[in-house]
């Protein structure tokens, strides 16, 4: 199973989703070569994020491990990145069963109407493998590894239900979709209430800056592209030491800027071949279900974060926001993470945030800045048991995006910084019985409410 399911997995998104797409379009349908079309357009979309986020890792990292170098920044916690999660998740004997388990979740759901989403993003489906490796790990127990996994999915599932509507009014062309990735579902819970306190201060309130004001306000400077080019050039000079050095390395600096600013403007362009993929499937199925499933009302396919990842406000406080975690990673005391591969990432903490501050951009960064600084002591926490799971992945498969370097531990920000992955290993791990009755009881509660929710919605369609 675990060679079957790694096969399919190491295929890739770029590769599998066409097949899906392809059969999905089919079973509600649409001809073979739209649905074709559609999954290759998605397919293509997966491909080219790809490049962009490679362009921006190989941009940014060297110019970083530079800065690190320079002014002596290391940290015990060595940052792998989300590859090395994944490959932790996925090598373990939880990883192994991790999709045919919560796929059979998923239709457990979907049968008592404790859900609405229809989860078909199964690349994602690490993250709540990798909750189940580190518990495992942990307890030694590989039921215990499993509980996590599940607990965590039916979570996200919830989450997305309840997140769809403001999720598919805030971002334009996604009715139907929904966000089951639970790296993004951890941090509503946040964007909700910070938002609300935020708005309970009287200036903070009549603050209406998205990503077209600070355009009409700042001109230029407001432009995600432009801002990349700063941050680019910046991040650049920081990497000289001498005012020779910075004459010297002006090509570098202004080369650097460049792919930086070409990141932020790739990235939304890229974005629109997904949404010319699934609309088709989505706008089929949505009248498929109208017309035969009286009972299955606002059913949502659970798609990938990398749909909306273009956003303006997205990009811009992502950018803003990695120089700001370097330098929290520094003073923050007690923290050993400091964050270099991960931060390719960052676009990722945002696309269920921004239906809660619509979009405000300095709500946004304010709810970023929480966030950070949380996932920033989360990893170094859970640090001791990545690093277990690490090493007995590299010990059993040699694979080298899991070999830590001597003297430190492993951490990543993907995940391993989520407050799902803390609160459930706390309470699996460190409370027991007592904490394993208290989340199982919650999420069980989560699952009737959300049914009393749909329910109501049923009603009154």
């Amino acid at each position: 199973m675990e060679q079957v399911f790694s096969y399919i997995i190491g295929l890739g998104a770029a590769v599998m989703m066409p097949i899906i797409f392809t059969i999905l379009g089919l079973c509600i349908g649409i001809k073979f070569g739209k649905a074709l079309m559609c999954g290759l357009k998605v397919g293509v979309g997966f491909v080219g994020l790809s490049v962009i986020t490679a362009l921006l890792t190989s941009s940014l990292g060297p110019a970083l491990n530079g800065v690190v170098d320079i002014y002596d920044l290391q940290l015990q916690v060595f940052d792998m990145g989300w590859p090395a999660a994944a490959a932790v998740a996925y090598n373990t004997a939880v990883g192994a069963f991790i999709i045919p388990v919560c796929l059979g979740v998923n239709l457990l759901l979907l049968a008592i109407r404790g859900t609405r989403t229809v989860n078909i993003d199964l690349w994602n489906y690490w993250h709540f493998a990798f909750i189940g490796a580190v518990v495992y790990f942990a307890t030694n127990s590989l039921l215990w590894g499993f509980f996590a996994a599940v607990i965590c999915y039916i979570i996200t599932l919830v989450i997305a239900d309840m997140t769809a509507d403001k999720f598919q009014s805030f971002y334009k062309d996604m009715e139907g979709i929904s966000i089951p990735q639970p790296f993004c579902a951890g941090f509503v819970p946040f964007a909700w209430g910070i938002n609300k306190v935020l708005d309970k201060i009287p200036f903070m309130s009549k603050l209406e800056i998205d990503a077209e004001g600070l355009k009409k306000k700042f001109g230029i400077l407001g432009e995600p592209l432009f801002l990349g080019v700063i941050v680019g050039v910046g991040i650049g000079c920081l990497t000289c030491t001498s005012g020779a050095q910075l004459v010297d390395k002006i090509p570098y600096i202004l080369g650097l800027g460049i792919k930086m600013g070409a990141v932020m403007e790739l990235i939304p362009r890229v974005t629109v071949l997904f949404i010319e993929g699934l609309k088709p499937i989505s706008d089929a199925t949505r009248e498929l279900i109208a017309r035969k499933f009286k009972g299955a009302k606002g059913l949502s396919i659970g798609m990938s974060p990398a749909l909306v990842i273009g956003h303006p406000t997205t990009l811009v406080v992502s950018l803003l926001l990695i120089p700001v975690t370097l330098l929290l990673a520094v003073v923050l005391p007690g923290n050993q993470f400091l964050p270099l591969a991960s931060l390719a990432g960052m676009f990722y903490v945002f696309p269920l945030v921004l239906p809660y501050t619509k979009g405000n951009v300095v709500k946004t960064f304010i709810v970023g800045l929480v966030v950070i600084v949380m996932a920033l002591y989360m990893v170094t926490y859970l640090s001791p048991y990545f690093t277990e799971a690490a090493k007995d992945v590299y010990a059993n498969t040699g694979d080298s995006a899991v070999a830590i370097p001597d003297g430190f531990s492993a951490g990543s920000l993907d995940f391993a910084g989520s407050p799902f992955s803390w609160v459930i290993f706390q309470c699996v791990h460190n409370l027991h019985y007592i904490g394993t009755a208290i989340i199982g009881v919650g999420t069980a509660a989560l699952v009737w409410f959300n049914r009393r929710r749909i329910d109501k919605v049923d009603s009154v369609k």
